[in-house]
């Protein structure tokens, strides 16, 4: 089963004024967190514009912020494939309609991950380990999920994201091996195995 980091999609609600509609949006998929930087732990905002026209469809796509380039462009990738219930266009319905909303790429960690992560054994990321080739170990839950709580607010707030992330690549520099330890020993808890500076965080 492939994991991926949860993408926040917040929309501004636009005020209904003469000139607007109330769009209701039938079909819009979530940007695909880019692997690369979900692996690496960078998170980030997007804000994005874009047109809706009446018959559901969105042009007119505009970065107006980005944290970075690959976060703009997997926003943009999504947008313009949103769509929205067409209206009619006449008194004052307009034939479209702007739309200004942020896009939060973060990675998902659920509330006590500290502490399931404590508890792990090796045994349950010995499961994925043998069902996955080597190089996508970095992705199997115990690693993302890992990342994901030294990606959390609170340690976004406590230390700078240099170091943040240098936490992060040192963890998927030990990925292997920290694979095959817990192999060579399925009832140790995986947290054995962690570097230590990041041990002392869970």
């Amino acid at each position: 089963m492939r994991w991926f980091a949860c993408v926040l999609l917040l929309m501004v609600s636009v005020d209904i004024r003469a000139g607007e509609v109330f769009l209701i949006p039938e079909d819009t998929p979530k940007p695909i967190y880019p692997s690369a930087l979900s692996r690496a732990g960078i998170v980030g905002n997007v804000r994005v514009s874009f047109m809706v026209s009446a018959d559901g469809s969105v042009g007119k796509v505009k970065i107006l912020e980005s944290d970075h380039p690959d976060l703009a462009e997997a926003t943009t990738t999504a947008i313009t494939n949103w769509r929205f219930k067409p209206w009619r266009v006449g008194g004052e319905n307009p034939v479209e309609q702007e739309v200004i909303a942020p896009m939060v790429f973060g990675l998902d960690a659920p509330n006590g991950i500290n502490h399931w992560l404590k508890e792990l054994k090796c045994r349950e990321v010995n499961e994925g380990v043998v069902r996955t080739v080597d190089y996508h170990w970095v992705d199997l839950p115990a690693f993302h999920y890992t990342r994901a709580y030294l990606s959390s607010g609170l340690f976004q707030k406590q230390m700078s994201a240099e170091q943040r992330l240098a936490l992060i690549a040192k963890l998927n520099k030990r990925v292997p091996a920290i694979a095959r330890q817990c192999l060579n020993s399925p009832v140790s808890r995986y947290i054995r195995f962690l570097p230590e500076d990041i041990r002392k965080l869970l």
